[in-house]
């Protein structure tokens, strides 16, 4: 086998060793400066830091919303349900109308809000870093709002349903 077919079989199975670990999605949006909504989803999420309340979330550098995120200083995470599976699989579809239809109304700062997402964090940028092809952009908490639905769950390419977390 040569190298590069060996690398190729190692980057397979590193998608799909990370596809076999279950995680929550969710949808980050902001504005730009013109006040344009800007969004994508990501499954790259998780707290940081309890003092400061800090989240990450990761962000690939090919993405089209990529540079509006690089300059904002607002964003919003959606941890959605399983009722939002096709917006999620929208906003990570590059050229996709990502908010037409999509529920999403403006909050007081005129960010895109979705009011039924599981949980709501309105965050600040504290920091972005370099992580490969991607960026990690930490968020610090600025409002918390949690809802009642259960959270969807995307395991090996799926939505999947918590049934018995209640």
């Amino acid at each position: 086998m040569t190298d590069q077919a060996q690398a190729s079989d190692q980057a397979q199975l590193f998608r799909d060793a990370m596809a076999s670990f279950p995680s929550g999605v969710t949808i980050v949006t902001t504005t730009d400066e013109d006040g344009r909504w800007w969004g994508f989803t990501a499954t790259s999420f998780c707290s940081v830091s309890m003092d400061p309340p800090l989240v990450l979330v990761c962000l690939a550098g090919g993405a089209e919303c990529h540079p509006v995120f690089g300059r904002a200083q607002r964003w919003i995470v959606h941890v959605i349900h399983p009722e939002h599976a096709e917006l999620a699989l929208r906003f990570a579809t590059r050229g996709a109308d990502k908010f037409a239809d999509a529920g999403f109304v403006a909050d007081e700062r005129g960010l895109p809000v979705l009011p039924r997402a599981c949980v709501t964090l309105d965050c600040t940028t504290y920091a972005r870093h370099p992580g490969g092809d991607h960026t990690i952009l930490l968020g610090r908490v600025e409002n918390t709002r949690v809802g009642e639905e259960l959270p969807a769950v995307y395991f090996r390419r799926r939505f999947h349903l918590l049934d018995s977390a209640r």
